[in-house]
């Protein structure tokens, strides 16, 4: 047997693999999980967790790492560099962001939105453009309440008075008293949601559509057994809802456009 040489423990170069190239985990970049199928954008990335939406807007959380493919190579996906403050153009409800605009001082005119919930929405999507019109907010508690709150506003000319309101079905008692206060000054309109959860697009809380809760159970209650989500309802809005929205492309249309029309009539 000839002699040991130094050289024999040489290998060829084309044995040597290269490791997958780090890729980050960008907004909109198209990833594909190679041992499930599943293909979708990046909507978001939190801490070591990416999350991919496909094209019927389902949503899926994988950890961050290897095991998956961009343009058809593998790679190490990883967490997008933190970028230096940018001053957004849009707001989120895709009006013109206004920087370093102060509130105006608020308008007499007001907009009631019907439960807690709603007002939080409203504030998140529309809260740049409410404080740049001047336009305050507020809770209406339920719906028999608005004639009181009607008298006591005295809506007049400047000082309008707009309502927007949960599952105003035609001929209901709801329906009733919001044809009762709607005049020249005062505008109540209704989303078709039975709660303001559903005006959130199923997909932006990773599930393919909102759970049929049956008349007569209490439907956020009902659509947390269904969804195997925690009882308390608070957490769930503040921590798995509204957490997840960012901009009014999170929301169903039909919530969108009366908000819209709401706010331009207010301050006309």
């Amino acid at each position: 047997m000839p002699p040991r040489s130094p050289y024999d423990d040489l290998v060829h170069p084309r044995t040597v693999k290269k490791p997958p190239p780090q890729v980050a985990a960008e907004p909109d970049l198209v990833v594909e999980d190679p041992s499930s199928g599943f293909v979708g954008a990046v909507v978001r990335c939190e801490k070591d967790v990416v999350h991919l939406e496909d094209r019927f807007g389902r949503v899926r959380a994988y950890p961050l790492g290897p095991g998956f493919w961009v343009d058809g190579r593998p790679v190490v996906l990883v967490r997008p560099t933190p970028r230096g403050p940018v001053t957004p153009t849009r707001s989120a409800s895709g009006s013109t962001y206004v920087a370093g605009a102060r509130a105006r001082v608020a308008r007499e005119g007001r907009i009631y939105v019907e439960g807690k919930h709603d007002a939080e929405l409203v504030e998140k999507v529309w809260g740049h453009d409410l404080r740049i019109e001047g336009v305050v907010v507020e809770p209406l508690h339920g719906v028999d309440d608005l004639p009181g709150i009607v008298r006591e506003f005295r809506p007049a000319q400047g000082r309008r008075l707009g309502v927007l309101v949960d599952h105003l079905v035609r001929g209901s008692k709801e329906s009733r008293i919001a044809e009762q206060v709607t005049g020249q000054h005062a505008l109540v309109v209704g989303h078709p949601f039975v709660d303001i959860w559903q005006a959130v697009k199923p997909s932006v809380v990773g599930i393919r559509e909102w759970p049929t809760v049956p008349k007569g159970e209490s439907w956020k209650e009902g659509v947390c057994r269904r969804l195997g989500w925690e009882d308390d309802t608070g957490y769930v809005w503040a921590q798995r809802i509204l957490a997840r929205v960012r901009t009014w492309t999170d929301l169903e249309p039909q919530l969108i456009g009366r908000v819209e029309e709401l706010i331009d009539f207010v301050t006309e």
